[in-house]
């Protein structure tokens, strides 16, 4: 995966991402830091330039995004996730209800996604 330096001002955006997260991205972060998820390294507002991943597993190659109502099928998702494909990247979308209120399911799929990485997400 090609790496390009991140800016100083994106990375100073995504610290300041980390220190305010949206509820849902809070609640996910408790489950996956310190390899708490069935012993699988997350990182959080990861920088992509010119994109900021909300998650990223490097062993899987896998991108998380937690989404609230906002970006139901919005072309700038649509194109994020392209980027993010072009790295090799695989892309996870949850909603910000699922993270709240089904965290154990989201949970599951995680690691299913980690654990094999020809399944291709769904959205």
């Amino acid at each position: 995966m090609p790496h390009r330096p991140t800016p100083p001002r994106k990375k100073a955006f995504a610290r300041a991402l980390r220190h305010e997260p949206t509820e849902a991205e809070a609640r996910l972060w408790e489950e996956l830091r310190d390899r708490r998820l069935d012993g699988i390294k997350f990182r959080r507002q990861v920088s992509f330039d010119p994109y900021i991943a909300d998650f990223f597993c490097a062993q899987a190659k896998l991108v998380i995004e937690v989404d609230g109502s906002q970006h139901g099928g919005s072309i700038s998702d649509r194109s994020r996730t392209a980027f993010f494909n072009g790295l090799g990247l695989r892309v996870l979308r949850f909603w910000n209800d699922e993270v709240l209120q089904e965290m154990s399911p989201v949970c599951d799929t995680i690691i299913a996604y980690v654990r094999d990485q020809t399944l291709q997400p769904w959205r």
